[in-house]
């Protein structure tokens, strides 16, 4: 059972990261390229983007869950190298669902903020790829 829980962790951040892609650099180009019109690849690509959210605050609960041990007094190993990483992904994913995505959807100042949620999302990419990378360096 300590094998299993050992390896969670690295599940957890492969989750995270690997949503991240396929949604970022597949699925919602794949969107924009293949449906008729632009407005619903939008809108689907939205969607997306909000479940994606949901996938990383989900895989980020779990690795702060998994990041100490019951009853011990020091955090993972691997804990204590990705923790700023983990932190930094989650608000990276809640400021782009609740700052920026609303007032892209909403077509306001489009150019600013497209660039700033591309932003956001790529932060989250690196920071869910340093905490994969610290999960599987145990």
């Amino acid at each position: 059972m300590d094998a299993l829980r050992d390896r969670l962790p690295a599940l957890a951040a492969a989750l995270w990261w690997g949503s991240l892609s396929a949604i970022g650099f597949v699925a919602v180009p794949l969107l924009f390229r293949h449906l008729a019109s632009p407005a619903a690849a939008g809108q689907m690509a939205a969607q997306l983007f909000e479940a994606q959210t949901y996938i990383s605050i989900a895989c980020c609960a779990c690795l702060f869950l998994l990041s100490k041990r019951k009853h011990s007094e020091k955090e993972e190993p691997w804990a204590q190298a990705a923790m700023v990483f983990l932190i930094g992904g989650l608000l990276a994913a809640l400021l782009l669902q609740y700052g920026a995505a609303p007032r892209i959807v909403a077509r306001q100042n489009l150019a600013l903020w497209h660039g700033v949620g591309s932003v956001l999302y790529a932060a989250q990419w690196l920071c869910a790829l340093a905490v994969l990378w610290r999960t599987v360096r145990q």
